[in-house]
């Protein structure tokens, strides 16, 4: 055995066989600076300015938020103090056809009502009782998930279509009150030769049509009294045409 050679009973130092150690691994890089980004990797001078920009953004993005908040909402003591700086602000660059409020929700339970004169097979003519059709919708309506446009707008619409276009004497103001009383006139007799027996069993020759107007009553904590005493608007007895009258509308 050359003198060189170690005997391998020798004992072992940590590193290795004795005398020797192993060589000691590279110190470990620093990591590299962490690299601004956004404003921070601006100069001082220019973050100052790029903070002054998004300021004034915010400050425009808030007051123009405000603006339309205020043409949108009911009128209110701001907006009777600064109500023309807010059409000057808002209309017509950003002019809204729609209101996110409304302004004065109706609180009136409006009936429509009718009744007919019916031509009978024997010649005799039978007046029937009133029919209030709006208690027929809302009986549609109630408890019904999924109900029809025609049970909830057509009747309402086509009564307040003839109350826009017609004076407290029920007479028509303007080209459209005929439109609305020809309208209103094919849907009661439509709902009548429906849901009405006498109606069905001869033809209609006139039909009459009421409203009662009864005011929906205010919670109990609130101070406003209103009557409850329905307010009836009779309208005159209007002849139905021969299409209508001999099923045109059935």
């Amino acid at each position: 055995m050359d003198a060189y050679d170690e005997d391998s009973r020798d004992p072992q130092a940590p590193d290795g066989p004795a005398g020797t150690r192993l060589p000691e691994p590279p110190p470990e890089a620093p990591p590299p600076p962490a690299s601004s980004a956004g404003i921070a990797a601006l100069s001082p001078r220019y973050q100052v300015g790029a903070a002054l920009a998004l300021a004034v953004v915010a400050v425009a993005a808030s007051a123009h938020l405000l603006m339309v908040f205020l043409s949108l909402a009911p009128a209110n003591t701001v907006t009777k103090q600064h109500g023309k700086a807010v059409e000057e602000w808002v209309y017509p660059e950003f002019e809204q056809n729609w209101k996110l409020f409304a302004p004065n929700p109706l609180q009136q339970n409006i009936a429509v009502q009718v009744r007919a004169e019916v031509r009978m097979d024997d010649g005799g003519l039978r007046t029937t009782g009133w029919t209030d059709l709006s208690a027929q919708d809302g009986a549609a309506i109630d408890g019904n998930v999924a109900p029809s446009h025609t049970q909830q707008n057509e009747l309402r619409r086509a009564w307040d279509f003839f109350t826009a276009t017609h004076n407290a004497d029920n007479r028509p103001v303007g080209m459209r009150g005929s439109l609305s009383e020809q309208y209103l006139r094919r849907i009661v007799v439509m709902r009548l030769y429906r849901d009405d027996p006498t109606s069905r069993e001869g033809v209609i020759q006139r039909v009459q049509v009421r409203s009662s107007t009864t005011n929906v009553q205010p919670p109990p904590w609130s101070r406003e009294r209103v009557s409850d005493k329905p307010v009836q608007r009779l309208l005159p007895w209007w002849s139905v045409t021969a299409d209508e009258a001999a099923g045109g509308v059935r």
